[in-house]
């Protein structure tokens, strides 16, 4: 799938957008652009290492779930570095993500999901809210749709922002479940913002896509509320 050696990936700023809703959860668009760069970079440096010893790409390593949770790690620490002492980033597996240091900013949850899943928690955690969703590219940043043409280098393709109820979370907690799930729902995603948006690498089909295209040239301004489903 290509060198990871070389590699610079650039975060455009042409899409990182709508700061009234970057402003409204106490975020900038050089807080998410240090979040973005911080997972590809560090990611590239893991591949780099592992691809010098002989070894596969930490995508092809760990399950699905566990790379989604390193890169919600590696993004609240970009975003903490990149906030000039705003944030600061919680341990990992604690609540919350990242702690606001100013006064009158809320704290915020960070959640990730791959392609257009829905991302989900243990516990519905109302409150300001980072949501990230990457595909499986190739290292040039190629994407195919389907499961069995993913490449092995992760790429962040969307990024919202907003502030979340208690009912915006599908909550499951079925007897001899393996635990409590909350899962974003559609109403909870279409009240947080797409602040960033990489269109080569959306997944989404050609409607949705039309309409992140469409949010790119007004600048984060939706003609109609962006919903997960593609």
């Amino acid at each position: 799938m290509g060198d990871v050696s070389g590699m610079n990936r650039v975060v455009e700023s042409r899409d990182i957008f709508n700061d009234e809703a970057l402003e409204a959860v106490g975020l900038s668009r050089a807080m998410v652009a240090g979040g973005i760069a911080t997972v590809h970079r560090i990611l590239d440096g893991l591949d780099q290492t592992l691809n010098a010893n002989g070894e596969l790409r930490i995508a092809q390593m760990v399950e699905l779930a566990n790379l989604s949770a390193i890169i919600g790690n590696l993004l609240r620490t970009g975003v903490a570095k990149a906030s000039n002492g705003r944030f600061t980033a919680n341990g990992p597996h604690r609540y919350p993500d990242l702690i606001a240091r100013e006064p009158g900013r809320g704290d915020l949850e960070i959640k990730v999901a791959l392609e257009t899943n829905k991302p989900k928690g243990h516990l519905a955690k109302p409150g300001p809210h980072l949501t990230c969703r990457y595909v499986l590219a190739d290292a040039n940043g190629t994407f195919t749709p389907g499961k069995e043409s993913r490449g092995d280098v992760a790429w962040i393709w969307e990024i919202r922002a907003g502030i979340l109820e208690e009912r915006h979370f599908n909550i499951s907690n079925t007897p001899g479940d393996s635990g409590k799930t909350a899962v974003i729902n559609a109403e909870g995603f279409r009240n947080l913002h797409v602040v960033y948006c990489s269109l080569p690498l959306c997944p989404a089909g050609p409607r949705t896509r039309a309409l992140y295209a469409s949010l790119l040239k007004s600048g984060g301004q939706a003609t109609e509320p962006l919903a997960l489903e593609s």
